[in-house]
């Protein structure tokens, strides 16, 4: 029975050989085929399930929007397009189509621009006329919403990929230090897959499940399949790996194990040198990111008053969508763009994942005798702000309560020696500061406008609190006995590589593991190193537990007490490396300790490059910020209380109201002056943005200093943003007083 040939240079020879063969069966013996049909689509239920799990939660989401958006507008991209859009969309595992994409980049900005615009015609119905601002804006972010999310593919795929980057030095490691003692490239990588984290695991476990289903007949072939994606993006990685793969072809251990040293310091040394040309280019980006995003936008904040004074239309709410919306989204993203680059040693160390027990110390606790009061730092935080919240909007809610005509001008006001409440409405020359201060609309008089007054813009700064505090205290409560924790871990990696060397050579010594680790603890004693490998020891002897239960229990191991990825990591290969014998966890250890080693090089290295730029990042967050924008509110503050009390009484001298004389040339004058933005409102558009600004800043720092470190980050908001907020309120409190005391002296003797 003969088949078809297998056409030499035929990329596709094997399939169709294959095909041939089974159909020339069937016609022959009339069986159907009853094999299933393994394709590039047919994955595993446990990889399924392994990938629902671990797939970040906004992939889900990007995931069904794409897939429903296919069925109500189909829209294909061409050919070429819709090759990158699937290459990027496999790259980080997403069941979406090119078509999908592409459709639902162009109907989310329909139905956001829709939604926009029946938001608008509801506002202009409530204010009485229509609101094309809003209109407008809706507009023009709808049209340039549909470029970032045509291109959202090749953003995840590229945030995919870089995360999975600062995993494959730890990758390579696992691989090699595996097969140091058992030359088997496939158990080597399930061995990686399960201890590492997401997202490299889960395509390491792809790569299994691609040869567990026959898609590739070993996983040498499934994994150089992999390696293709990565070719353009990270090639040390890729050679690292095709250098392990050559070690299973050596003909001896000492040349084999040569291979394997060579693969682990090729990446180590590829890592340390792009951390070090991450940092030299990350200064001009950074330097722009000041620029553009902070340092213009706050002295601009200095012409806006004088803008809005004396332009027709300007609205609070105009200033609040560029200030607290497109700002804050533009200075995000950039930052995120450029430090999303920053390659790291190793990860995050979530302390409540490792250790569930923590997790109540995430709360508020409060000792009453015996007992433990445990209260949520989210209720109690809501409640602070809404408080403090309620304070700073009661100029408004004064207002809103009391709105008629003899009731809702009076304010509090100084005139001489005296403290009088007046009607500023026909008196408003007379008054130098006023706790609300609301007036006529020089537009129409029956629109009334404010609150003008000192002291509406001083219980303003209770709104900016409200926020700032509001979230720092809550970091604060949320992380202040984790830090300390996490502090102590961080002692302990800093001194593990020389702990574990001993633990190597003692252990090389001939020395039995669960011996060796009381001895380097008696030599260590009083160091967080030796307090680990005591707290193992007392395990051993007092518990019963052997190495493994000793170092890992979920309850009395020694990592509850010092949660860290890379202490566990290190665990892990010394007690998988202990099953081949004594000589080979020796080995493994003292490799360890020098991978801990080019770590630590590489991070301070970082650290060193990166000190100017981090120092200058704390001063924009710590004064400058905080600082220019409290001058700015005072300054504000006086320039409008001088042009306030300037309009009122030229359109006194215009009308000849009070015997004055009607000056028809001051007419012309008086044109000049719009009615303004009271500093009530243009105060918390500003204090939020400074809130913003420090809580986006603070978080860029955090991940340089410490790459991807989520109780770091909180713990360093809850400073920034605290201190940040109450500096701003005080230099702002002090500056408006200051400001609209010598405004008052000015215009003290200006009446007509």
């Amino acid at each position: 029975m003969a088949g078809p040939e297998p056409k030499e240079g035929d990329s596709n020879s094997y399939d169709s050989f294959y095909k041939g063969y089974k159909k020339k069966i069937q016609d022959e013996f009339g069986e159907q085929d009853q094999s299933p049909k393994l394709d590039s689509g047919m994955i595993s239920n446990e990889y399924l399930d392994f990938k629902e799990q671990y797939m970040p939660s906004h992939f889900s989401i990007y995931e069904k929007a794409c897939n429903l958006s296919e069925k109500i507008l189909k829209l294909t991209p061409d050919p070429k397009k819709a090759q990158e859009i699937k290459d990027s969309t496999d790259i980080c595992h997403l069941n979406v189509t090119p078509t999908g994409v592409v459709s639902f980049s162009i109907l989310f900005p329909m139905l956001f621009f829709l939604t926009g615009f029946i938001l608008s015609m509801v506002i202009s119905v409530f204010s009485g006329g229509i609101n094309t601002f809003f209109v407008g804006f809706f507009l023009i972010s709808a049209v340039i919403m549909i470029f970032p999310l045509t291109n959202l593919p090749f953003i995840l795929s590229n945030s995919w990929r870089l995360k999975t980057s600062n995993q494959m030095v730890l990758c390579i490691f696992y691989v090699v230090s595996y097969m140091r003692h058992t030359s088997n490239f496939e158990m080597a990588v399930k061995f990686t897959s399960d201890h590492l984290e997401p997202p490299l695991s889960l395509d390491l476990k792809k790569v299994l499940w691609n040869v567990e289903t026959e898609h590739f007949e070993s996983i040498k072939e499934s994994f150089d399949a992999y390696l293709l994606s990565w070719r353009k993006w990270n090639n040390e990685f890729v050679e690292a790996i095709h250098i392990v793969e050559s070690s299973l072809y050596e003909p001896t251990e000492e040349r084999r194990v040569e291979m394997l040293e060579k693969a682990l310091s090729l990446i180590l040394e590829e890592t340390y040198e792009k951390m070090l040309h991450f940092a030299q280019e990350l200064k001009s980006p950074i330097t722009m990111l000041h620029m553009l995003g902070i340092i213009l936008p706050i002295l601009g904040l200095v012409l806006l008053p004088l803008v809005v004074s004396f332009m027709e239309g300007i609205e609070w709410y105009h200033i609040a969508m560029m200030y607290n919306v497109a700002l804050p989204i533009g200075v995000f993203y950039m930052g995120k763009m450029i430090l999303s680059k920053r390659p790291t040693g190793y990860g995050e160390t979530n302390l409540t994942d490792k250790n569930p027990k923590l997790k109540k110390f995430k709360n508020i606790i409060l000792n009453a005798g015996k007992k433990e009061i445990i209260l949520s730092p989210l209720i109690v935080c809501i409640v602070l702000s809404s408080i403090l919240f309620l304070i700073g909007i009661s100029p408004i809610l004064i207002h809103a309560f009391d709105s008629s005509e003899e009731n809702a001008f009076d304010v509090i006001i100084t005139k001489g020696d005296k403290l009088e409440v007046i009607n500023t409405f026909y008196q408003a020359r007379a008054t130098k500061f006023a706790l609300l201060g609301y007036k006529h609309s020089k537009y129409s008089n029956e629109k009334i406008i404010g609150p003008f007054g000192i002291g509406a813009s001083i219980l303003s700064l209770f709104v900016t609190l409200a926020f700032g505090l509001g979230i720092g205290i809550y970091y604060k409560f949320t992380t202040k006995y984790l830090i300390v924790i996490r502090d102590k871990t961080k002692e302990l990696e800093a001194e593990f590589a020389a702990a574990l060397f001993q633990l190597g050579n003692r252990i090389g010594d001939g020395l039995p593991a669960e011996l060796a680790f009381s001895k380097v603890a008696g030599l260590m004693a009083d160091t967080p190193s030796g307090k680990f490998f005591q707290v193992v020891s007392d395990n051993i002897t007092n518990m019963g537990f052997g190495i493994d239960k000793a170092i890992f229990d979920p309850q009395e191991g020694a990592l509850t007490q010092y949660p860290s990825q890379l202490i566990e990591s290190s665990m892990k290969i010394f007690v998988e490396s202990a099953k081949k014998g004594p000589k080979i966890a020796s080995q493994a250890l003292i490799n360890i300790s020098l991978y801990i080693r080019e770590i630590h090089k590489v991070d301070e290295r970082l650290k060193d490059l990166m000190a100017e730029i981090i120092s200058s990042m704390k001063t924009q967050i710590g004064f400058l910020t905080p600082a220019i924008s409290g001058i700015v509110i005072g300054i504000t503050s006086m320039l409008t209380s001088i042009l306030n009390t300037l309009s009122q009484n030229i359109t006194q001298m215009t009308s000849g109201e009070d015997g004055g004389v009607s000056m028809g040339g001051a007419g012309a004058l008086m044109d000049m002056f719009g009615d303004g933005i009271p500093t009530f409102y243009f105060q918390i558009i500003v204090g939020l943005y400074v809130v913003q600004i420090i809580y986006i800043l603070t978080g860029l720092v955090s991940s340089i200093q410490n790459g991807v470190d989520d109780l770091a980050e909180k713990n360093m908001l809850a400073t920034t943003v605290t201190n940040g907020t109450m500096m701003y309120a005080a230099i702002s409190l002090v500056i408006m007083l200051i400001f609209n005391s010598i405004a008052a002296m000015v215009l003290g003797g200006f009446s007509l």
